[in-house]
Formats: structure tokens, C-alpha cells, sequence
């Protein structure tokens, strides 16, 4: 009790100050270890959304670098402050490396460790034990791919005291131009050789290639990199994804052309610093950012009496953070079950429809909004309840 006492006093501390609170995982020493210095000793570093914004999600960061360093800043410190800044509490952290005499299980032991101890002391985080990702950039994709793949493994060396008795599977998963398989060609030869060290042997190095051990079980995959990254060439995440086909997980994979391996956020870039707004739609319509009960729908869309040809139409909250629905509109026809309708309550409701519609429109692109599209409203206030399945909207233009 006096720990916990203590560590939401450090938490919460950290709040007016907006500086991250350390936090050793093993507080009286973490297993395997050689020695008492951070490189012994692995943490984390806690990045609590502010009040104002958190939602009750967390993402357990995980830096690359080779198994032999942690590119500690622009994979993980800027990445902490972007989840934050979409209300989400960041713990970056800083598992045992190769270059120190510490290979596997070392690094699957912390990586589960940081994720028990987030579930474990949820409450004092001020989170849902329920919304925890995992996201790590090359190696530390790698590891997150261990993570979201082998959680119900118990490494030789573990503690197995109360925080290892917590479930180490994470919510949703983000492997980041990662690192997977340890056994193909166009695997990473150094993260391998840190992560096993002197115990490399084949045998070893197919037991942590990750796309062998995706199963039923594994939870929601995002996965961002790039065609140029010749140091991970994009074989190892495609080969993950396809694992994540074959064993019906969700998976959702970007591949861009251009960015040299490492990139992060690369925020200042228009085109490829655009992955993370895709990995923040995907969180929030996955329900990560906020529960939300969603709800079957169907209806019809007309304009000027006639039946949209094609077009969709957008359910969205006023909430940043909940779940957006889009309909495919086909025939003045839409239709959405209950994981992909809208959410209950008060939504927006934007159409977009063909030029071809409207006689004697012309569009640059030839799809018209209700946003765009005078005279009458830009979109339509509707509120959602599960009892009504049906509805109809009908415009004159």
C-alpha cells in the first residue's frame, strides 16, 4: 500500500509540472540483473495526459535501436507528447539492451513487466485497465510484436510476485516500421544478434520471429513503414500482416513510398508525417480513445426526389475522441451492423453524393457534400438511439 501511495503521489505531482515521473518496474530490483544502474535496472518514464484531455487510454512506448540503444527522444519522448496530446498517458520505456549483457527473455520479461504494471496500478494512473496499447518503433517494434504475441509466455527468470499475476496482453498493438522476422534474409542480422547474444542459434531465433507466433488471440494490429527503408526492408511487416490475415486478426497496414528507416513522427513532413493521424483514426474507431455503444442503421438518401446513385454518409460525434461511422451509399441505399454503425447519442450527419445527381452541376471532382452544396444546411443534427434502425434523408437542389 505505502508503494502505490507513493507512486500516485509521484503521478500526480508530475500533472502541474508536465515533466515525466521515473519509475522502476522492480522497485527492490528487477530480476537478471547485474548491476544497480539504469542499463540494469529497466523504467519507465510517465507522460500523464492532462486533465483537460485524458480520456482514460494509455500506450506503453518501446524505442528502437537494434537491441543495442533506445533512440529515447524522437521514438520516445515525442511520441509520449503526441499521445498526450490526443488524451492518452504515455509510459516510455527503457528495457535492458544487448550492448549491457542482456538478451532475451531479458527484454520480453520487461516488456510484459510495463504493461502488468500499468494494468496493476491503473487506478492510480487515473486509466482503464482495459485501454492499454503498445507501440515501439524498429527493434522496439519488434519487441511490441513480442508483446502482442507472446503475453501468455512465461520467461525462465520472472519474478511471478502480485504485478506478474496481472495479464500482460495489451489492448491494440502498433508495431512501427518493426523489425519481425529473426529467420528470413531481410531480417534485421543486429537486433538479432543483441537480442539473442551468445545463445543464437536457429532454433532460438524462429521462437521470436513474430510472425510465427501471431494467433486467434493476438490483439488489433497497426502497422506503419516505409517502401525505401532498406536497414528493415517492409518484407518483415507485410510478412506480419498476412500472419494477421491467415488468423483473422484486425490488422491495418501502411506502407508509404518514400522515408528512410527511423523516421518517428516526422510530423513536419505533409505527406509522410501523415501516419500518425491515420493511427489516431484507427484508435479512436477501434473505441480505443473512447467506449462508446455503437448501433445498427439503415436508410435511404434522396436529392430532388431521386435516389443517390453513390455517395456516403458520415455519423459523427461531437466528441474528438469517439468513433466516427461512414456509410457507402449505393441505389439511395446505406446499411451499417452494430460494430460499424454510428454511436448513440447526438452525431452530425454529412452526405456526399455524385455530381451526377444534381443536372446541370459541375464539380472539379465530381462528388458534391452536403457541406459544399447550396442553398440548405451543410449537414444534419440526428440523434442515434438503438431502438431507431431507420432513417431517411432527402434534400432539394
Amino acid at each position: 500500500m505505502k508503494s502505490r501511495l507513493l507512486l500516485a503521489a509521484l503521478f500526480f505531482s508530475s500533472l502541474a509540472h508536465a515533466e515525466p515521473v521515473k519509475v522502476k518496474l522492480w522497485p527492490e530490483g528487477a530480476p537478471l540483473a547485474k548491476g544497480d544502474t539504469d542499463k540494469d535496472q529497466p523504467f519507465i518514464n510517465v507522460w500523464a495526459a492532462s486533465k483537460e484531455k485524458a480520456n482514460g487510454a494509455a500506450f506503453v512506448v518501446c524505442p528502437g535501436g537494434g537491441y543495442g540503444g533506445l533512440a529515447a527522444d524522437h521514438e520516445g519522448v515525442q511520441v509520449a507528447k503526441w499521445f498526450n496530446g490526443i488524451g492518452v498517458s504515455a509510459f516510455v520505456l527503457h528495457y535492458r539492451l544487448g550492448t549491457s549483457g542482456y538478451h532475451f527473455p531479458t527484454q520480453l520479461i520487461d516488456v510484459q513487466r510495463a504493461i502488468r504494471h500499468v494494468r496493476a496500478n491503473a487506478k492510480e494512473y487515473g486509466i482503464d485497465p482495459e485501454r492499454i496499447g503498445i507501440i515501439g518503433f524498429s527493434a522496439g517494434g519488434h519487441l511490441t510484436s513480442m508483446a502482442a504475441t507472446m503475453f501468455d509466455e512465461k520467461p525462465a527468470g520472472m519474478t511471478n510476485d502480485a504485478v506478474d499475476q496481472v495479464s500482460a496482453r495489451p489492448t491494440v498493438a502498433a508495431p512501427t516500421y518493426p523489425v519481425i522476422s529473426m529467420i528470413e534474409d531481410y531480417g534485421h542480422k543486429g537486433s538479432r544478434k543483441n537480442l539473442l547474444g551468445p545463445n543464437d542459434n536457429d532454433e532460438l531465433a524462429k521462437h521470436v520471429s513474430t510472425e510465427l507466433r501471431v494467433t486467434a488471440n493476438t490483439p488489433p494490429i497497426f502497422i506503419f513503414h516505409t517502401d525505401d527503408d532498406t536497414v528493415v526492408p517492409a518484407e518483415n511487416p507485410v510478412a506480419f500482416y498476412l500472419a494477421c490475415r491467415k488468423h483473422k486478426v484486425p490488422a491495418e497496414l501502411h506502407i508509404y513510398k518514400p522515408g528512410l528507416h527511423g523516421v518517428g513522427l516526422y510530423l513536419g513532413d505533409p505527406v509522410l508525417g501523415s501516419w500518425s493521424g491515420h493511427l489516431r483514426d484507427w484508435l479512436r474507431n477501434q473505441g480505443f480513445l473512447k467506449p462508446m455503444k455503437r448501433t445498427a442503421i439503415n436508410g435511404k438518401v434522396s436529392i430532388n426526389g431521386k435516389p443517390v446513385s453513390w455517395g456516403s454518409v458520415i455519423f459523427a460525434s461531437e466528441d474528438p475522441s469517439a468513433p466516427v461511422a461512414c456509410a457507402r451509399v449505393m441505389g439511395g441505399k446505406f446499411k451499417l451492423d452494430d460494430k460499424s454503425g454510428p454511436v448513440v447519442g447526438k452525431v452530425k450527419l454529412t452526405v456526399s453524393y455524385s455530381a451526377a445527381d444534381v443536372p446541370g452541376l459541375e464539380t472539379a471532382d465530381g462528388t458534391v457534400t452536403t457541406k459544399e452544396q447550396k442553398p440548405g444546411a451543410g449537414e444534419w443534427s440526428f440523434e442515434v438511439i438503438e431502438e431507431a434502425k431507420d432513417i431517411e434523408l432527402s434534400a432539394t437542389r
